[in-house]
């Protein structure tokens, strides 16, 4: 858990790559009903333009099905869910049907600038999504993806107000009680997220580890 621009999908997709984990991101799938031009595509642009949460209904009914995948056998990272207190229950139910649980939530700590800094200078690829950043991973030409020579755009969710609204609304005022849910059962391990990428890979795979050990 953590709000956008904290660098969870990044981890959990490495993550997912070294330990044979299914992914699953909110955003992503979001995202790609949104640039296949779904009717839920069409609701959730809208919607995510704003800064505002896509309904639980919509989340917990996209997330059900996704778990009854088959590469979800070997174990599961969530990304991006649950992001209220309806969509944590929910996902208990979800899991009891499936004779699992959650066996750490790991929450990434970092500033509302830090965020603003990281996701303002955020651009992609309007062929294939590649990603680059303005100061930390620029193109060889400015607004021309490397790899597919494709325009690259800003996502209407990373301007600086869309930012800070996402920010206070889906993280400091909508995860709150999810983390305190959480935490009352101990699940919760809180990372400095403003660390380097090594660091905070170094940090991710000390606890991972370690609940490989206590299994």
């Amino acid at each position: 858990m953590g709000p956008p621009g904290a660098g969870k999908g990044t981890q959990a997709g490495r993550i997912a790559a070294e330990r044979g984990l299914a992914h699953i991101a909110t955003g992503d799938m979001l995202r790609a009903a949104v640039r296949d031009g779904t009717p839920l595509g069409l609701e959730a642009k809208a919607v995510m333009a704003r800064g505002d949460l896509v309904s639980d209904d919509l989340i917990i009914a996209m997330f059900r099905e996704r778990l009854g995948a088959d590469d979800t056998s070997a174990g599961v990272l969530l990304d991006g869910f649950p992001r209220t207190e309806a969509q944590a229950g929910a996902l208990d139910d979800m899991l009891l049907g499936l004779d699992r649980s959650i066996a750490a939530v790991v929450v990434f700590d970092i500033d509302e600038e830090t965020v603003v800094r990281r996701l303002s200078g955020r651009r992609m690829c309007r062929a294939n999504d590649h990603v680059y950043h303005v100061e930390s991973n620029p193109p060889a030409v400015e607004g021309v993806c490397d790899i597919d020579g494709s325009e690259l755009y800003q996502r209407d969710d990373d301007q600086p107000d869309v930012i800070r609204t996402r920010f206070r609304k889906q993280w400091i005022e909508a995860a709150a009680p999810v983390i305190e849910y959480y935490r009352g059962r101990g699940l919760v391990s809180n990372l400095d997220a403003a660390q380097s990428r090594e660091q905070v890979s170094a940090e991710l795979d000390e606890l991972l580890d370690g609940l490989g050990a206590r299994a």
